[in-house]
């Protein structure tokens, strides 16, 4: 194993104990403003007293015949002051098969930037992996756990596909926010010797998403990228740090360190709060981090005005005024004739046309204003599919008209969406909670305008307007004015499962209420997959989707993941949707949808009622996620070390009984794992069996120690919960962050 240290990196761990200077340095006019074609602004510098500080300084070198800009060793390729963002080459790591020695050999590369400006941005980046039989990780600081990690298999080039990047030849992954450690890491179980002849290699590099599209080819190349051999851009975010000091605290602080030197800027914090930078206010261009670095901009060099118009310059902005005798409309979009001077020069029109027009004025602006609004309703309600409303209106009626909901009158619930009203956030938007027809409601808004996250609201609508059952959370109505949709449901008020179990303290939720919430999404699931008209498949099971009321009575939340299924189908190919630790490892590798993904993701709530861990979070010192620990420690007889304190005085019997159900739900082959209607049915047995027939707990040992151990038959175990785990297994198994 071959492991390298970029120069950047090497630089960078001298820059772990640099801080900024006492007093800002001022560029001279010797200082280079570019090298090999790329700006080089201040803060950033090339030589001695150019720089903010030591962690901003360049380099300008010649390679491969030409001058290149250098970060410590690393080639720029931009500098971005407005976005305080910087690009870079990076590496790409290798891992072949050595033809000659017959042994895989690998070369990685390893960065470290915890004590300088830079840290890897998890919004331009994605830790990209390519190979036939590859799985690659981002491993922490520590050296024993995941920052982010990727498998891609192929078994032969037909399977590949040119442009997808989804798992098959290639895999790309989001990476943490204010990741600062980068390692990469190939798994040495998996190695390209059986599939050299088309795919000697797999690579894996840490890269700007944008920057890449997947071709066919670079299976059986020595490198993925064309332009610059071994090396592909990666963006890292900067920022003015010295510690983590926001712009409050830089404002007020006495050393005279103040970035933002220029009269028209002002400071925003970084995107990663660990610092701050500087920008040109509104109507200025240029370094805000030099003493007049800030210009006007002259918006009348872009004719910003009407055709007919004139455009004055002003400081930090313009000014729009007509020729004499013109005006402009309502809207400003043109100089008019002014039909004051007609009016003026034709007084005869007498002094009552005039009061008619001074009266009326108001009344016409008022009917301009409410069509436009009328008009950007009807753009929104076309825009959010709303002939998909439509449609249910022709059909159901009785569902159609109690669902449409008009934006005043949620508007009227939230205040106009108070900042007071927010009681929490999904993966699909902003929650709020309002008062509607003298009920509590909550009012979902999505975050961010993009057509894919209004598609998975108006699919939440679609499932949820057929959804009938105690165990689902209601969907009470709708609002198509916006332009975004929104959904209103019952306000379910004591949040959710996960909350409730994973608390601080050896006590959580009783036992008895555990197995009642299990036993009740049981029967949401089993209700959802084979009662209602056309079965719906979640997809994204988890404690932090299941919804307590007062009551602690479990509602199945959050279907934006949900998909209809016709009852033709077994199955159907779909972007694979879901949360890491609860996800069907079937589905992750094949993108095919069943409804064994939910068994699969129930039986991984059972483990995580069982035992108070999180499924997402959870590695054993040898790698292993928490299914694949618990199973393991299932056949072995020795469950009693993991599962929680709290429910095994009183419950061994049953706990066991639910913990066999659990590996039943989990089998990695989907033909192995019951239907939620069975796993439903076996609950609901083990819960007679619990409530009406009078048993005795498993026996019991005490070992030397005087520690309890749990005695159950081996073979009964193995014969109800055995199953075979590759390291594709147990990579998908213990992953440590949510896909």
């Amino acid at each position: 194993m071959e492991v390298r240290f970029l120069q950047l990196g090497l630089g960078l761990l001298l820059l772990l104990a640099a801080k900024h200077d006492p007093s800002l340095a001022v560029p001279s006019s010797q200082c280079l403003a570019q090298c090999g074609g790329v700006e080089i602004p201040y803060p950033f510098g090339i030589g001695d007293n150019c720089s903010l500080s030591s962690g901003f300084n360049l380099s300008c070198q010649i390679h491969d015949g030409v001058y290149k800009a250098l970060l410590s060793g690393m080639e720029v390729l931009n500098i971005s002051l407005a976005q305080g963002t910087i690009r870079v080459l990076n590496p790409i790591s290798t891992y072949c098969y050595n033809l000659s020695s017959g042994q895989m050999e690998d070369n990685h590369w390893l960065l470290e930037t915890g004590g300088s400006p830079y840290r890897f941005s998890d919004i331009h980046n994605k830790f990209t992996v390519i190979g036939c039989n590859t799985i690659a990780y981002i491993y922490d600081n520590t050296g024993i756990g995941y920052q982010s990690g990727c498998v891609s298999t192929c078994k032969n080039l037909s399977d590949l596909v040119d442009g997808s990047c989804s798992g098959i030849g290639c895999c790309q992954t989001a990476i943490p926010r204010n990741m600062n450690y980068y390692n990469v890491y190939f798994n040495y179980a998996f190695n390209t010797s059986k599939v050299w002849r088309f795919s000697r290699c797999s690579y894996a590099v840490l890269m700007e998403a944008e920057a890449f599209n997947f071709s066919t080819k670079y299976i059986s190349t020595t490198t993925f990228n064309d332009t610059r051999i071994g090396q592909a851009p990666v963006v890292m975010d900067w920022a003015i740090r010295n510690g983590t000091m926001t712009c409050e605290v830089a404002k007020h602080n006495m050393t005279g360190t103040y970035a933002c030197l220029s009269t028209n800027s002002g400071c925003v914090d970084s995107a990663n709060g660990l610092g701050y930078l500087c920008n040109c206010s509104k109507g200025y261009q240029g370094n805000p981090y030099l003493q007049g670095g800030c210009q006007d901009v002259d918006e009348c060099r872009s004719s910003p005005c009407p055709s007919s118009g004139v455009c004055h310059n002003t400081e930090g902005g313009y000014r729009c005024s007509c020729r004499a005798g013109r005006k402009f409309n309502g809207k400003r979009t043109t100089c008019d004739l002014d039909t004051g001077l007609i009016i003026g020069l034709g007084i005869g029109l007498g002094v009552s046309s005039g009061m008619l027009l001074a009266f009326g004025s108001p009344f016409i602006i008022r009917k301009i204003k409410a069509r436009k609004v009328k008009k950007m309703k009807e753009k929104y309600f076309s825009q959010n599919h709303g002939l998909l409303l439509q449609q249910l209106l022709t059909h159901k009626a009785d569902i159609g008209e109690r669902m449409i909901i008009t934006l005043e009158e949620l508007e009227k619930a939230t205040n106009n969406f108070d900042k007071a009203h927010v009681i929490g956030g999904g993966g699909h938007g902003i929650v709020f909670k309002g008062i509607l027809d003298l009920h509590v409601v909550a009012i979902k808004k999505s975050k961010i305008v993009v057509q894919r996250e209004i598609d998975e609201f108006i699919n939440e609508v679609a499932v949820l307007s057929q959804v009938n059952h105690r165990n689902v959370v209601k969907l009470l109505g709708c609002c198509l004015e916006t332009e975004v949709p929104l959904l209103v449901y019952e306000f379910i008020s004591n949040g959710t499962l996960y909350h409730h179990l994973h608390v601080e303290g050896p006590i959580s939720l009783p036992w008895d209420d555990r197995m009642r919430i299990a036993m009740e999404v049981a029967r949401a699931l089993s209700y959802l997959h084979s009662a209602t008209s056309m079965p719906i498949f979640h997809r994204d099971i988890k404690s932090s989707n299941i919804l307590l009321d007062e009551s602690l009575v479990a509602k199945v939340s959050d279907f934006g993941a949900s998909r209809y299924i016709p009852f033709d189908n077994t199955g159907i190919t779909t972007a694979v949707q879901g949360t890491i630790g609860y996800l069907d490892p079937e589905y992750y590798y094949s993108g095919r949808l069943t409804d064994k993904s939910d068994v699969f993701s129930f039986g991984v709530l059972l483990v995580e009622l069982l035992t108070r861990k999180k499924p997402f979070g959870y590695q054993t010192d040898d790698g292993d996620g928490l299914v694949s620990h618990f199973v393991s420690l299932l056949k072995e007889g020795k469950l009693v070390g993991l599962i929680d304190p709290q429910i095994m005085e009183d419950e061994v019997a049953v706990v066991y009984e639910v913990a066999i159900l659990a590996a039943m739900c989990t089998k990695l082959r989907r033909e192995d794992r019951p239907t939620m209607r069975e796993a439903e049915m076996r609950l609901e047995n083990i819960l007679v069996k619990k409530k009406q027939i009078p048993y005795t707990t498993a026996p019991r040992e005490y070992n030397e120690h005087n520690t309890l151990v749990h005695c159950m038959s081996i073979e009964r175990v193995n014969k109800e919960a055995s199953r075979q785990y590759t390291m594709e297994d147990e990579i998908v198994l213990s992953a440590n962050y949510p896909r």
